[in-house]
């Protein structure tokens, strides 16, 4: 008996793709965001001291800054292909599943990771990064598919709401892991070195549950979700570089489309900055902060991750809901203005109390400015059933640009300190705010 798909706009439909936010999420927050960055650091004896990789010595931020910034740029010269294949195969659930697979195997291979086998490990972070922003791709472009227009704004951050609850779930047992070895079976010994070698194998441990939950929680999105039209189309050589042209047809498209091609600009400038900061925050704490010792450090980061995860939560919720009071633009000004001001906080910031009060402030915009962008690009779309391409137009859009951001802000590092790179986004920001003041409201 063939089962009957969910209506567009159903409950259980819209509660199925803001699912997967759930089950993905934990990645940016344990992976990106907290517990490897920690990991990572505990591999070098001192802050200063420089790691050897691809034939070339570096700070160890840039060697992490150069990796993330290669895997985007993959990423945006790969999503049109499969976007494209995707939509001529008519099923882009498959891709989906895909890359969730990839990444979820590249957090548990990060179990493994080590400066000894550092190619390899750099491949497990490869992975990982890679299966979250290509699983992304397919994600964000069934939201037109799966909401009408005045619900795509409250969904769009139920997604992010979901997701922040779940890896914040997660987080807070892996964080118990960490400062409580022993009552998780690790063996702490009796002397400091032991007990700081068990913190270590949890925070090991804790990529493995970041893995299995992705795959786990991700099953009910994959079960409800739509696959698509099958046209039963076979892949070819001809077709491999429809996505391409699909691209090249939105490009030309958007010509006639002031509004949409704006937005898109301003998009393009502000996220550069956005993702950037989300990218190297904990790596920031970790350098530029005094911390009074390891144990307070790691504690700082984790509370700090935390702040931003709960305050987001509220944050997409707040901007949603000035988002329908004053509209999608005004209140996109007023976020990238407050992004703006806490690069010139975050020069500035010495202690650990001033790094908390950041860390607030950035959840507070983080969520919203994410959520918002994202829906208000499904608003402003013409109507069409093609939304694989146009999203895959954003997607490649959002990649280049963190390439970009990435790319300048580990120069900058290189040559001088993180300080100066965080302050030089500001001018993101203000280019973000100048083009989103040209975008017609109608």
């Amino acid at each position: 008996m063939t089962k009957t798909p969910p209506i567009k706009g159903s409950k259980k439909l819209l509660n199925a793709w803001a699912f997967y936010d759930w089950a993905n999420s934990v990645y940016t927050l344990t992976i990106a965001s907290s517990i490897f960055p920690i990991f990572y650091s505990t591999l070098f004896v001192s802050s200063d001291e420089p790691v050897f990789a691809f034939g070339v010595e570096m700070k160890q931020t840039v060697l992490i800054s150069s990796v993330t910034a290669f895997t985007f740029l993959i990423v945006a010269l790969m999503s049109p292909i499969l976007s494209g294949i995707a939509d001529y195969v008519g099923n882009k659930k498959n891709f989906m599943k895909f890359f969730c697979y990839v990444g979820s195997l590249g957090c548990i291979g990060l179990y493994w990771f080590s400066l000894e086998y550092i190619h390899l490990s750099l491949l497990f972070y490869f992975m990982g990064l890679i299966g979250y922003w290509g699983s992304l791709v397919f994600y964000n472009s069934y939201l037109p598919d799966i909401a009408f227009e005045e619900q795509q704004d409250r969904v769009s951050a139920k997604g992010f709401s979901m997701g922040y609850l779940g890896s914040v779930l997660l987080l807070v047992l892996n964080l118990l892991m960490v400062m409580f070895p022993e009552f998780f079976g690790f063996d702490i010994g009796i002397t400091e070195e032991a007990h700081d070698l068990a913190k270590v194998e949890a925070m090991k441990v804790s990529f493995i549950t970041v893995g299995l939950w992705w795959i786990l929680f991700s099953q009910y999105t994959f079960a409800v979700l739509p696959k698509g039209v099958s046209t039963g189309h076979k892949v070819t050589k001809n077709i491999v570089l429809n996505g391409f042209k699909e691209l090249q047809q939105v490009w030309l498209q958007l010509n006639g489309d002031l509004r949409l091609r704006r937005y898109l600009w301003a998009f393009f400038v502000f996220s550069m900055a956005v993702q950037t900061i989300m990218l190297v925050a904990v790596y920031f704490g970790e350098k530029e902060i005094q911390w009074a010792d390891n144990a307070e450090k790691t504690l700082g980061l984790i509370i700090s991750i935390l702040i931003i995860q709960l305050v987001a939560i509220l944050g997409a919720v707040l901007t949603s809901r000035a988002s329908d009071k004053f509209g999608n633009i005004k209140t996109l000004i007023v976020v990238n203005t407050i992004w703006m001001c806490l690069c010139f906080y975050a020069y500035f910031m010495v202690t650990p109390m001033q790094f908390y009060i950041a860390a607030g402030l950035v959840g507070l915009v983080m969520g919203g400015v994410q959520a918002l962008a994202r829906s208000t690009y499904s608003k402003f779309l013409p109507e069409t059933e093609d939304t694989t391409s146009y999203f895959s137009f954003y997607d490649v859009a959002e990649k280049i640009g963190i390439v970009i951001g990435m790319v300048i802000f580990a120069i900058v590092d290189q040559v001088s300190t993180m300080r100066y790179a965080i302050l030089f986004l500001f001018v993101f920001f203000l280019g973000g705010i100048l083009l989103l003041l040209r975008v017609p409201r109608k």
